[in-house]
């Protein structure tokens, strides 16, 4: 089913409220005039609230994501979906994609 293709500016968090932002992005592909966010490289979270051990296991640092477009790419790579999936490091929290652009849908 399709989704809609994340962007730069997404609002992607982590499960403790940390801002997630993507490390690769593909300038030359646009949608709503942000460059799409591609599945290349690790998402890197600030401001996440876990605790650090001996309290908890966080803060969560950075997110891979595991699953993106099966059939869309920009530069060579699949863009991520706001369906797309992925796991924090070092909680294994996932990534949580608050809003993102809503004018083009891929699959």
């Amino acid at each position: 089913m399709p989704a809609h293709i994340l962007h730069a500016d997404a609002v992607v968090t982590c499960a403790h409220a940390g801002r997630a932002q993507p490390c690769a992005t593909d300038p030359k592909v646009s949608v709503d005039g942000h460059a799409v966010a591609v599945l290349r490289g690790p998402y890197t979270v600030s401001g996440c609230t876990q605790p650090p051990p001996t309290s908890g296991n966080g803060p969560c640092a950075t997110a891979q994501f595991t699953t993106s477009a099966l059939k869309v790419g920009a530069g060579g790579l699949p863009v991520l979906l706001s369906d797309s999936k992925a796991t924090c490091v070092p909680t294994g929290t996932p990534l949580q994609i608050r809003s993102t652009q809503m004018k083009v849908s891929a699959s």
